[in-house]
């Protein structure tokens, strides 16, 4: 089968595709056809070789944690799904023709492959974040960097718990963040005041790392009301920075809830093939997304 590898740390063009032997579902885990694959900034920070505990890498090493596909293999002590069924989950190695998923969960009706990869680690991160900046309903919760794939979740769960959502973006996303229900302002001179005139802030996210924690902090009034995804610097600051995933099954549940009463849809902004995903992840760490990015196997 093909797969996509690295064998060094370093920039995009360390990607190769090359083949490699199929996994096998071992107990407990299921393996997919893979049919999309989703592209997310945890990926191209393990390939720069960036410090993150909860994704220990052995070299050489595959990329890739979310997919969906076709069932084709079930481990033993799986119940509750067949061959043939059409999942989306998370898992390891999934830019890949085949992957072995840990969580799972049917597609909902009308979901394509491509969108549907684009949901499970990034429905856990917002749920897991939302949760951990203690933002609740009623209050005002800043989200920096909103219209990439977990500022997406993030504005759209948040919005569904009545919590009144701001969110900083490009000049090219604010009608984007509007449909989503939120405040929208651009992040360029000037957007603290701008911030300000938009009402109180309880709680802010920091989902794009660009610098932002001190504002962050000062528009909150409190390090502990500020969560960062995006910043490793951000607990010097006396700010969590949250990299360790929650329940996958639990989020992938929410997710099928919130998809189904129209609550929850995060667009595919681009698609990329296997052999092009070296270009994908330039694309996703130079920023400027709107929703996704997927690899289309």
């Amino acid at each position: 089968m093909r797969k996509i590898s690295f064998a060094e740390f370093g920039g995009p063009e360390v990607l190769q595709l090359v083949e490699a032997e199929e996994p096998y579902a071992g107990p407990g885990r299921i393996r997919i056809a893979v049919r999309a694959a989703g592209v997310n900034p945890v990926d191209w920070r393990i390939r720069e070789g960036q410090v993150l505990g909860a994704h220990p890498v052995q070299l050489p090493a595959g990329v890739g944690l979310d997919a969906a596909g076709v069932v084709d293999q079930v481990g033993e002590g799986v119940v509750g799904v067949e061959v043939g069924d059409r999942v989306f989950g998370e898992g390891s190695d999934t830019y890949a023709e085949f992957a072995v998923l840990a969580a799972w969960a049917r597609m909902p009706e009308g979901l394509d492959f491509a969108e549907a990869a684009g949901y499970p680690s990034v429905v856990e991160t917002a749920l897991r974040i939302i949760r951990e900046v203690g933002v609740r309903p009623g209050q005002s919760l800043l989200v920096s960097g909103a219209s990439g794939g977990v500022g997406s979740a993030v504005l759209q769960i948040a919005r569904a718990r009545g919590i009144r959502v701001i969110g900083t973006a490009g000049a090219a996303n604010q009608d984007y963040l509007r449909g989503m229900g939120a405040l929208a302002t651009t992040y360029d001179e000037g957007w603290v005041e701008r911030v300000r005139q938009l009402g109180p802030v309880d709680a802010a996210l920091d989902l794009a790392g660009s610098g932002v924690i001190r504002e962050l902090v000062d528009l909150t009034g409190d390090p502990r009301k500020v969560v960062s995804i995006a910043d490793l610097d951000a607990p010097q600051r006396g700010v969590r920075f949250s990299g360790a995933a929650g329940s996958v099954p639990d989020a992938l549940a929410e997710a099928v809830d919130l998809i189904t009463r129209g609550r929850l849809h995060i667009p595919v902004e681009k698609s990329y093939s296997l052999a092009d995903a070296a270009a994908a992840h330039a694309d996703s760490r130079a920023g400027h997304t709107r929703g996704r990015r997927v690899l289309v196997i």
